[in-house]
This record gives structure tokens, sequence and C-alpha cells, in this order.
């Protein structure tokens, strides 16, 4: 175990909640903030004692902090928490370390980035890849941008919650990492969607053709933790539609600015749409199979 430090954790939710336990369990001295009294009552309920504090802002948070992680929902929430008149860099000591866990844009990582070295603090852009599965074993995947040093203090932290880091490059690197990591996963899913109609409507065994194919090159680690809950019907496990529309919408973003084509991503955005009508905003993003019907079978 690394030694304990003051830690303070924002951001409760599907991801960040399991990190931040991971951290209370790892000996440091956690403090808690979720902008939502119910999401901060519902962690703190399922935890009790884990927190030694509970913060009323991300400002207070931060106060006495050695350590300030933040896993939001987007560029405009992060900067709400980190950059506004009552959020973390108002209050985070000379020498401290802030870790952001959200999927956002390069563009907010810099600008934080820009923030963080004026103020003398170590800042470290980290998104994750692993799923709500990998970060309640603690398993996860980063892809950091920041300088050596930043990644060099921030590796005790990520011992509590991961099994490999990345240092990709400079601020705003991991983002750029992430999304790419996202436009892989939008192609990988929309093509396992298409051979799960293909082999329901063929009325194939689909225990036997995963058996038949896994181990071969159609092998993904969506096909291995995603094919038999497809087959079911299933779709509650974790991260949702919604937040996979937003991040493609970076993806895009970014392509555009960089003058680069991304047509399929682009397609995979407006299939995604289309389950968000069908009502699967909140479902994982293997619900993708939901907008592809059986024959004599409605979606």
């Amino acid at each position: 175990m690394s030694t304990p430090c003051n830690v303070s954790f924002i951001g409760l939710g599907v991801m960040g909640g399991p990190l931040a336990r991971h951290l209370g369990q790892a000996g440091h001295h956690l403090t808690v903030f979720n902008r939502s009294p119910t999401r901060r009552d519902a962690w703190l309920a399922a935890n009790p004692g884990l927190a030694v504090r509970v913060a009323t802002s991300p400002a207070d948070a931060a106060d006495g902090a050695d350590v300030v992680l933040t896993c939001v929902g987007n560029d405009d929430d992060l900067s709400d928490v980190v950059l506004a008149p009552n959020g973390v860099f108002s209050t985070l000591r000379r020498g401290g370390l802030f870790i952001d866990h959200t999927t956002a844009s390069a563009r907010i990582a810099r600008q934080i980035a820009v923030e963080a070295r004026d103020k003398e603090v170590l800042c470290v852009d980290a998104p994750m890849t692993g799923s709500q599965i990998g970060a309640e074993k603690g398993t996860l995947t980063l892809m950091c941008g920041g300088r050596p040093e930043a990644i060099a203090a921030a590796q005790p932290i990520f011992a509590a919650y991961t099994q490999r880091v990345v240092h990709i490059g400079k601020s705003g690197y991991g983002q750029l990492a992430k999304m790419v990591n996202q436009i892989c996963i939008a192609g990988i899913v929309s093509g396992l969607s298409e051979a799960m109609r293909f082999a329901q409507a063929s009325r194939l065994d689909t225990d036997k053709v995963y058996e038949a194919i896994s181990g071969g090159a159609a092998q993904s680690w969506q096909m291995d933790n995603r094919w038999k809950t497809m087959a079911a019907d299933e779709f509650d496990f974790g991260f949702a539609v919604d937040w996979m529309r937003k991040d493609l919408g970076l993806a895009m973003d970014e392509g555009r600015a960089l003058g680069v084509s991304l047509p399929i991503t682009a397609l995979v955005n407006q299939f995604y749409a289309e389950v968000q009508a069908l009502g699967g905003g909140r479902e994982d993003t293997s619900a993708l199979v939901r907008r592809l019907p059986l024959p004599g079978r409605k979606r």
C-alpha cells in the first residue's frame, strides 16, 4: 500500500463511486463530494465509515487535500467543479496533485493544465477504459496526459484501482487517446450487433457460435463480455448509450478540427440516436443491437 495521504474525490457516479471506494480501502484519508445529494447519500450508505469527511463544495473538498480527483459528466461539469470561483483550483495547495478521470475534450484538459501550471499544481488527464466491471474490480486501464513528474506523482494513487497506466504524452493526449478508444468500440459493437442478428435469424445456437469464433480473429472484449447478454436482450451493464453519444461527439469534433474523416463513427453515432429514440439512452452500449429487429419480431 502507498503512503496514506489526504485524497478528495469529486463525482461518485458509476465509475467514480467505485474508484473512491478503492482509495478509501487503500488507507487514504478520503473526502468525498458529489453535486447530487441523492447519489452522495447512496454512496455513503453503501460505504459506511470509508470517508473521513463529506465536503460541501469542490473548493471545500480541495482545501487541505494532497490529491484531488474528479470524475464528472462533461466539459461544462468539469469546468464548474475545477475552474469556477468555488472550484478545486481556488483552494488546492501549491504542489498538490489534480487528476481528472472524466472523458472530456482535449481542449478543456489543456485549459485545466494551463491553470494548474500557473497555480504550481501537478495535473493529469487520465480517462479510463475497462467499463464499470473494471472500476468495481480495480482493474482499469488509464491513458494519461501530463508532465512526467505529474504522472510519477499519480502512480501511487492509480495503484488502488488500475492494472495498466500508459503515459500517452502531454496534457490533452489522454483525452485524445480515449477518443481513439471510443472510435474503435463504436465499430466493434456495430459489427457485433449485426453478427448477432444474423446468427439469430439463421437459427444458430449463439452459444456454439461464440465457442467457435471467440478464439479467432473475431475475438474482442465486447464479444467476450457482451455476446451472451446481447443474445438474452440484457443491457444493464454500466456505460450508457447517452454517454457514448457524448464521447463520439467529442471524437467527431476533434476529427473535424484535424481534417480527419470518421464516416463509420458518424454512422454509428446516428445508430445510437435510434436506440435513444427507442428509450435505450440509459442502457449500455451493446443495446445497439436493439435497432436491428429479428424478422417477425418488433423492436
